[in-house]
């Protein structure tokens, strides 16, 4: 969306809504739970997160502000940020994959990436940091071989969810925090290609197709919270990410689609899990995510995105999301400052208005992320990406291989020590 349109939205909103909720707003400062060495026992059911009013609180009553980075590029792939050429999605790759080598070794690829990409290394290292969440983002591809919802089974049978359980595990054991991100839902909830397949936004549709999709996407997200209902070290089910983003529809239809599908998927989860937090994800206004109060919903946090380009863009998007959502925690689930925005100037309005915020991103590969503040860790310069329809299967599972381990490709960006370090 272009930045006239933008604020041209925000400023209309502000018109309407400023002084009925200007009572609403109050600001306090929330506590960061960190242990500077690193140190943090393993999570245990105190540690279990809920919302009170606009905060987050863990089951000793402690006030926690969730500070972390997203795993983007690992479980679901994008192309500016991954090592791979010659295709345009997660999609056409893993179909491009299959035809050439067959369904078992495609995977086998994608294990290999999987499995050096995000390693034991790299929880250790993000918890050193003093950041204490991740954001997982997924898509259902890493569960279902296909978008008929053929499902991915382990050695016993059983659905696979071992990466998931990995992830989950060596955080708690960490004193990590996880909030699990279905970046890339059955049918596709956006027509951006970070949801793994571009101009597909079909799960919304209204046809036998569309309602096949959220089917697909209530099994996938009860099965995910009736494995992970008892764990503290989940923070929260992140239901949707960035629901139909770069649809060109207008702010209500966006928001009628939103609620639509959130009561839809809010129900399936609470099924199987009625503790959790979950979270609704509205973009590019607050216009376009239902209320708690109206739905009946319980232990919910908001979540908004922003890469715009000014510091007034961005203070009046925070204020007007916290008067919006003013008994609600908020959280800047991605984010990143382009041109006149500042980094200081987001971590402090953030801290004012009481928002948690996951950096975009950990680590990532491209020409000068190894000096770029898109990323912590970037690809040493010399980085090779995989070509996806022409490498062999052997020079693919090389350049996926122990050379993407953070260890051995990749360099401190200088973002975390310039940008980050203080506001933890």
């Amino acid at each position: 969306m272009q930045s006239t349109k933008y604020i041209k939205t925000i400023l209309s909103f502000l018109l309407a809504f400023s002084v009925i909720f200007s009572c609403c707003f109050t600001s306090a400062h929330c506590i960061c739970i960190r242990e500077g060495d690193g140190s943090q026992a393993a999570f245990t059911q105190d540690d279990f997160l809920s919302a009170r009013g606009r905060k987050l609180v863990n089951r000793r009553g402690e006030e926690i502000t969730l500070k972390g980075v997203n795993l983007g590029a690992w479980l679901i792939f994008e192309d500016w940020l991954c090592p791979y050429e010659e295709v345009s999605d997660n999609y056409e790759l893993i179909e491009t994959l299959t035809d050439r080598f067959g369904s078992g070794k495609a995977y086998e690829l994608l294990n290999t990436y999987y499995d050096n990409f995000i390693t034991e290394y790299d929880f250790d290292l993000i918890k050193s940091m003093g950041f204490n969440c991740v954001r997982l983002p997924f898509w259902f591809r890493n569960f279902y071989y296909d978008d008929e919802g053929t499902k991915i089974l382990d050695d016993n049978g059983e659905w696979d969810f071992s990466r998931l359980d990995w992830a989950v595990n060596e955080c708690s054991e960490r004193g990590l925090y996880v909030i699990l991100d279905m970046h890339g839902a059955p049918g596709y909830q956006s027509d951006a290609p970070h949801s793994g397949k571009g101009l597909s936004c079909g799960l919304y549709e209204q046809n036998e197709q569309g309602e096949k999709y959220r089917r697909l996407t209530a099994e996938l997200w009860q099965a995910i919270a009736l494995r992970f209902k008892d764990s503290p070290a989940v923070a929260m089910y992140d239901l949707l990410n960035e629901p139909m983003c770069d649809v060109d529809c207008t702010e209500l239809k966006r928001r009628s689609n939103n609620e639509y599908i959130y009561s839809f998927l809010y129900d399936a989860v609470r099924e199987a899990d009625p503790v959790h937090l979950i979270s609704i994800e509205c973009i590019w206004t607050c216009l376009a995510a239902p209320h708690k109060q109206l739905k009946g919903w319980n232990n919910v946090v908001y979540q908004v995105h922003f890469y715009q380009n000014s510091n007034f863009i961005f203070n009046l998007f925070v204020w007007l999301t916290r008067i919006w959502f003013s008994d609600s925690p908020l959280l800047m689930g991605e984010f990143f400052p382009h041109k006149a925005t500042t980094w200081s100037n987001c971590f402090e309005t953030m801290e004012k208005y009481d928002y948690s915020w996951m950096l975009w991103t950990y680590k990532a590969t491209g020409h000068l992320m190894w000096e770029s503040d898109w990323c912590i860790m970037g690809s040493r310069d010399g980085f090779e990406r995989a070509k996806i329809k022409t490498d062999s299967f052997e020079e693919i599972a090389r350049k996926w291989g122990e050379c993407q381990r953070t260890q051995n490709g990749y360099i401190d960006s200088g973002h975390y020590d310039r940008d980050v370090k203080a506001y933890l």
